[in-house]
């Protein structure tokens, strides 16, 4: 069975929309951005990124997986695309910014090396969370270059899933535009399983 990582270190899908606030300096995908990954994930083909190698790419994939895992509710953020995302973020970056991932990719595989002598992608569910928990643990006040990694990935990680098909409609349930007589909330506030959201009661 599949290794879960720390709770302590993944965003609870209840309060990963409120860390986009601490994401103010993060730009947005632009309208463009965001049409293309509308159909990289409607055409569900090979990754083909824009600007990581092969290489970097599945190391990215695996990160997000690490943050954002695929739990009984909803798949996670490798097969949302969320890797995807993030490497149209990168296109649209000054080169100076885009520089910053691509180091904080190549410092991710450096620790794993440093640490298993193989890259972050080839990394034991153990392993990779391990050196998550290590570089999340001053999340709040980064205060090395792969902690300051970790703040940005997580945040882009975070936006990349809610603008993803899977995010929005398998995670939020949303529905559409449809006429509610009452705005309800969740339910597990109140201890019990949700009936609208299907969120279940911790």
């Amino acid at each position: 069975m599949r290794e879960q990582p720390s709770r302590r270190t993944q965003p609870t899908r209840r309060t990963a929309l409120k860390a986009l606030g601490a994401a103010a300096a993060l730009p947005w995908l632009s309208d463009a951005g965001l049409l293309a990954f509308a159909r990289i994930q409607a055409s569900n083909a090979s990754p083909q990124p824009k600007v990581l190698s092969a290489p970097q790419f599945r190391t990215l994939e695996a990160f997000v997986e690490m943050i954002i895992p695929a739990d009984d509710r909803s798949p996670g953020a490798k097969e949302a695309r969320v890797a995807d995302y993030i490497d149209l973020l990168i296109s649209e970056l000054a080169p100076e910014d885009a520089l910053r991932w691509i180091g904080g990719l190549a410092a991710l595989d450096a620790e794993a090396i440093a640490r298993a002598r193989t890259p972050f992608a080839s990394l034991t569910p153990a392993q990779a969370d391990r050196i998550l928990q290590d570089i999340s643990r001053n999340e709040r006040a980064p205060r090395t270059p792969l902690e300051e990694f970790f703040v940005m990935t997580k945040d882009a990680t975070i936006r990349g899933y809610y603008s993803s098909e899977i995010g929005i409609h398998q995670e939020l349930r949303y529905k559409g535009n449809t006429f509610l007589r009452e705005f309800v909330g969740c339910e597990t506030e109140d201890g019990r399983d949700c009936p609208h959201c299907g969120q279940k009661a911790k």
